[in-house]
C-alpha cells in the first residue's frame, strides 16, 4: 500500500488512536478522525481531519467518504475500556462497544470500505499455567468489558466471510506511555490501570494500592505485559502498509502486539521507583471485580507476518507516562 494513503480512525481522539494518527502522520499516512469526544479530547485533533459523532451515525460515516474516498482503510480503537465500570455498567458496554460496532462495519460495506484493523485486547484470553498466551491460545473473557472485544472479532469474523471484508484484529496487552514527542497521551486524570494509579499515588502522597496480592505467580500480584502505547501505534502502521500482504484470504487475522515478556504488580512498583528515584509506600488489597491473573504475549507472529516488535522499555513507558502528565496537567515531578 503507497504512500498518502488515507485512513480512517475512530476513536482518533482518543488515547490510541490519536497516537495511531500521530504515527501515520510520521509514517506519510493521512489520518482522518472521527469520535464523539466522550472520553476523546479535541485537543489531540488539532491540526487534524476530524468529524465529531457517533460510529453508529450512518449519515455521518456516509459524508466522512464522500469527502474522503481515497479512505483505504479503517482502524477501529473507539470503545469503552474500563473494567470496573463495565462490570457495573454492562448494558452500556454492550451497546458502545458491541451493538455501535455492528453498525460500523454495515457502513465500512456500504461505502465499500473492505480493510479494516480492529483494537482488540488480550483481555479475552483465558489464563494459562505459564501467563504466556498465543493467538491460538483459549479465548475466556471474564469481564463485560473483554467479552464485548471478544464478541467484536466473532461477528467481524462472520461479516468478513459474508462480505468480503478483511479484518486485522491486533490483540493488545497493557499500554504505557505516551507519545514521545509528547503530542497526545493518557487524557485522564486519574485513570485505572496500574502505571496511572502509581502517577496519581506519587503526586498526591497517598500508598499506592495492589488489588490482588493472593494470585498463582512469582510474588502474589497479577502479570501484565507492559507495552509502550507507541509501539503499539507502530504496529498499527505496519498493519495498514503490510494488509494487503499479512490480511489473511479467509477475512480474520489476529495478532498478539505485546512485549513478550511478564511483569508483575509488585515488578512495576520497583520499576517505578527505580525512575522517580524513591521508594513508594504500598498497601495489600483485595481483587476488585473483573480483576484477572493476566497474562503476557508470545510475539513470534508479529515479528514473522508484520516485521514488528516493541523497541521501547518499561523505564521509557514509565517515564514518558510521567513527562505526559507534567506536560498535560502540569504537575512537575523530577526523575532520574
Amino acid at each position: 500500500m503507497g504512500q498518502r494513503v488515507k485512513v480512517l480512525i475512530t476513536g482518533g481522539a482518543g488515547f490510541i488512536g490519536s497516537t495511531v494518527a500521530s504515527a501515520c502522520l510520521d509514517r506519510g499516512i493521512q489520518p482522518i478522525l472521527l469520535d464523539n469526544l466522550v472520553t476523546g479530547r479535541l485537543e489531540f485533533t488539532e491540526g487534524r481531519d476530524f468529524y465529531l459523532g457517533d460510529i453508529a451515525d450512518g449519515g455521518l460515516v456516509d459524508r466522512i467518504f464522500a469527502d474522503h474516498p481515497e479512505i483505504a482503510i479503517a482502524v477501529h480503537c473507539a470503545a469503552l475500556i474500563v473494567v470496573p465500570e463495565s462490570v457495573a455498567q454492562p448494558i452500556r458496554y454492550y451497546r458502545e462497544n458491541v451493538s455501535k460496532s455492528l453498525d460500523l462495519a454495515e457502513h465500512l460495506v456500504r461505502n465499500g470500505c473492505r480493510r479494516l484493523v480492529y483494537s482488540s485486547s488480550a483481555a479475552i484470553y483465558a489464563p494459562t499455567a505459564t501467563a504466556r498466551v498465543d493467538e491460538s491460545s483459549p479465548i475466556a473473557p471474564v469481564s463485560p468489558y473483554a467479552r464485548t472485544k471478544a464478541m467484536v472479532e466473532e461477528l467481524l469474523a462472520d461479516i468478513a466471510i459474508a462480505h468480503d471484508l478483511r479484518i486485522i484484529s491486533l490483540r493488545y496487552f497493557n499500554p504505557i506511555g505516551a507519545d514521545p514527542k509528547m503530542r497526545t497521551g493518557l487524557q485522564l486524570a486519574e485513570p485505572s490501570h496500574a502505571l496511572g494509579k502509581l502517577i496519581e499515588a506519587y503526586h498526591n502522597g497517598r500508598p499506592f494500592r495492589i488489588t490482588g496480592v493472593d494470585w498463582p505467580t512469582r510474588d502474589g500480584s497479577g502479570i501484565r505485559d507492559y507495552v509502550h502505547v507507541w509501539d503499539l501505534a507502530e504496529g498499527h502502521v505496519r498493519a495498514i502498509t503490510e494488509f494487503d500482504r499479512v490480511g489473511s484470504a479467509a477475512g480474520f487475522e489476529a495478532i498478539n502486539l505485546g512485549t513478550g515478556q511478564g511483569t508483575t504488580v509488585r515488578e512495576l512498583v520497583a520499576g517505578f521507583e527505580d525512575v522517580v528515584g524513591e521508594p513508594l509506600v504500598v498497601q495489600e488489597a483485595p481483587r476488585r471485580p473483573g480483576d484477572v491473573l493476566g497474562c503476557y504475549a508470545a510475539t513470534d507472529k508479529a515479528r514473522a507476518v508484520l516485521g514488528w516488535q516493541s523497541r521501547l522499555s518499561l523505564a521509557e513507558g514509565i517515564r514518558h507516562a510521567i513527562d505526559w502528565r507534567a506536560h498535560w496537567f502540569g504537575t512537575r515531578t523530577s526523575i532520574r
